[in-house]
């Protein structure tokens, strides 16, 4: 009997070992073959106990079966369903087409797992041991579920198209030589990528990703001390949502809405820098109580992100960078508590258009908020920040923004400048409290009234004048433009034309800062 006529007629090859030709048999029934010994301690497949060859089958003959495999009984579907099986040498599917859905359980492989070119209907492989996954350029029809695996050497699933679901539930990735846990640059997944409490050990790399549906961190714990980024994701595009958030345990769901109150709950954690520039979020980047652990050198970089909506609710890193520098959101949601201080946060061109604060978040904080991103006076987060306050119908608000804008700006003049601007300040705060200069004017007028009934002052022309009246004397001076009929028929002699030259001056400041603030106060109405 020829090699090739025995897989046309169903028969069994000769050399099979008794694991492997019952495995042979299950896969033509379609049934699962599990040769689990019963016991959790011995069936641990991250463990160290021996399974021996009753439980060992051989990866080509697995590759055998899967790619050249034998006619289904009648009435059955072939598949291959192991459980509890080990097997030797490297499974190579490599530039293959795998057509039997496959389904690997609680299974340990001594060597790697090579998929690279490789086109699958479907791939389940749940609480595996494998030394590494080699996937570049996997295209799968249907899902690619890797939970609660162990890789020892990393994933590579580099420009793999995975037809709907990405699954790395409480999987465990350790990093390759290149220190890459999960190399998966260009990669496109049509429905969701579920990573919800996966530990990764080196750096995440999802560099110009595509995400059908949602990209879900829920709860998991993504470390790299050896190079600058625990998640490496520029251009990544998610078209609904991205989530750093907290996953339930003890028997909750992983997917869905974060967990309710009460629940045992896994944050989502990080230590090492994070990188997300340019990417494109259809629904939120939501860091709900996210934990972000950097060294100096390291940062959240969310440099040009464009999201209709921001959560920024986690812890506020202690060491590091926050950088939101080019970033375009609808909506910010945030914590006071969340934002880092001074020198560590970066807002250059950071457009939001409305503040949805979770807690309290006072203007004097909100305005800290901004300066801790001013390392070096800049007008612009200012300015955002009043136009949005501006927009939602604080303008009391908006001005004292413009107002602390000024402030910050007078500590780069020098010293002259600095001082006249202490003085604007202290008269009539810059013009953005018009009030003060109407009462300035108001005491002005009120004490050189008082004072001029004391000033001589004999007429400009013997010809005619009008009777002297020392309130309307004054409120001639003080009132520009407007003639009165008394500031040019007087002469004041002595001290006192210095005393109607500064009313003059202080007029003209103090009535064009009262028509700035009425413009401004028109112009918004």
């Amino acid at each position: 009997m020829t090699e090739g006529a025995g897989i046309q007629a169903g028969d069994l090859p000769d050399d099979l070992t008794a694991a492997e030709a019952g495995m042979w048999q299950a896969f033509r029934n379609g049934s699962v073959y599990d040769l689990s010994s019963g016991d959790t301690v011995v069936d641990d497949p991250h463990g160290g106990h021996p399974w021996g060859e009753a439980r060992t089958v051989r990866a080509r003959i697995v590759a055998w079966l899967l790619l050249d495999g034998p006619p289904a009984l009648a009435g059955r579907v072939s598949s291959l369903k192991l459980v509890g099986v080990q097997l030797s040498g490297s499974l190579d599917l490599a530039g293959g087409t795998v057509e039997p859905y496959v389904e690997m359980k609680r299974c340990r492989f001594e060597r790697d797992v090579l998929l690279p070119e490789a086109r699958v209907t479907t791939l389940r492989m749940v609480d595996c041991s494998v030394p590494r996954l080699e996937a570049a350029r996997l295209q799968t029809e249907g899902d690619l579920h890797l939970p609660r695996c162990r890789f020892h050497n990393g994933v590579r699933l580099t420009d793999a198209h995975i037809g709907t679901d990405l699954m790395l539930n409480m999987a465990i990735v350790y990093r390759d030589r290149t220190g890459r846990s999960i190399a998966a640059d260009g990669l496109t997944v049509g429905q969701d990528l579920q990573a919800e409490m996966l530990e990764s050990h080196g750096e995440l790399r999802l560099r110009s990703a595509k995400i059908g549906v949602s990209l879900s961190l829920r709860g998991a714990r993504l470390t790299n001390p050896y190079t600058r980024f625990a998640l490496n994701a520029p251009q990544l595009t998610v078209e609904r949502s991205l989530y750093m958030t907290p996953a339930g345990l003890g028997g909750q769901s992983l997917s869905g809405t974060t967990p309710a109150h009460g629940t045992r709950v896994q944050r989502f954690e990080c230590r090492g820098g994070v990188r997300l520039d340019d990417g494109r979020f259809g629904d939120a980047v939501d860091l709900e109580r996210a934990r972000f652990t950097f060294t100096d050198e390291q940062e959240l970089s969310l440099r040009r992100v464009q999201t209709p909506e921001l959560r920024f609710l986690g812890e506020r890193p202690q060491r590091g960078k926050v950088v939101l520098s080019g970033a375009r959101v609808v909506n910010l949601v945030d914590r006071a508590e969340a934002w880092p201080g001074p020198g560590n946060l970066h807002m250059g061109g950071f457009a939001y258009e409305n503040l949805v604060p979770q807690g309290p978040f006072p203007l004097a904080e909100r305005l800290g908020w901004v300066a801790a991103a001013t390392a070096e006076y800049n007008p612009e987060p200012y300015e955002r920040l009043a136009a949005v306050l501006r927009a939602g119908g604080e303008d009391e608000d908006a001005r004292e923004v413009l107002l602390a804008k000024q402030r910050r700006r007078r500590e780069t003049l020098p010293p002259a400048a600095k001082l006249w601007g202490y003085v604007q300040d202290w008269a009539v705060a810059y013009g953005y409290r018009p009030g003060r200069a109407a009462v300035w004017m108001a005491v002005l007028w009120a004490a050189s009234s008082l004072a001029f009934r004391h000033a001589e002052h004999p007429p400009v022309s013997r010809d005619g004048h009008p009777p002297w009246n020392p309130a309307l004397f004054a409120l001639d001076l003080l009132l520009p433009v407007i003639d009165l009929g008394q500031g040019g028929q007087w002469r004041l002699q002595g001290g006192w034309q210095w005393v109607q030259t500064a009313m003059i001056l202080l007029g003209w400041i103090l009535a064009t800062t009262v028509a700035a603030g009425a413009t401004r106060l028109l112009r918004r109405g």
